[in-house]
């Protein structure tokens, strides 16, 4: 999977990449109690299990974040399943609006609606700066 990247999209990939370890962070330390407010009540009312999902979905987010700084050999796979992982959390998001949650100074319904249109661009900057977007395009000619 080798495909080269040029320098707005390594960029874009590095600041994506700083971003989710930033957010990452949050969810261990600072921002846990807002991220508690995103996990889907659907999905569980259970501190212990909305704990874990924070810790986990934190983790994930810093080992994301820093293989997609890091780039090299990675970086598609990288972008890919930072993708996925931006389109599970969604309905943490949806939850936020639908419920009208006050969470990260989103305490309006307008505010939290504008969030939820950043999700699909943070779908395709994941896949654009990491070469995603053009391995998935080759691929599907190839098929």
């Amino acid at each position: 999977m080798a495909i080269k990247t040029n320098t707005f999209q390594n960029i874009i990939r590095i600041l994506l990449g700083l971003i989710m370890i930033y957010v990452g962070i949050g969810h261990l330390t600072f921002l846990q109690i807002d991220f508690q407010a995103q996990v889907p009540t659907w999905l569980t009312k259970q501190t212990k299990l909305i704990d874990l999902i924070i810790i986990t979905s934190g983790i994930i987010e810093i080992i994301l974040g820093i293989l997609m700084v890091v780039g090299g050999k990675l970086k598609v796979k990288t972008g890919i399943f930072l993708a996925i992982f931006y389109v599970l959390i969604f309905p943490g998001n949806i939850n936020q609006y639908v419920n009208e949650i006050d969470a990260f100074s989103l305490n309006t319904d307008k505010s939290r609606f504008i969030r939820l249109l950043f999700q699909p661009i943070l779908v395709l900057l994941a896949l654009f700066s990491s070469g995603g977007l053009r391995f998935l395009k080759n691929r599907k000619r190839t098929n």
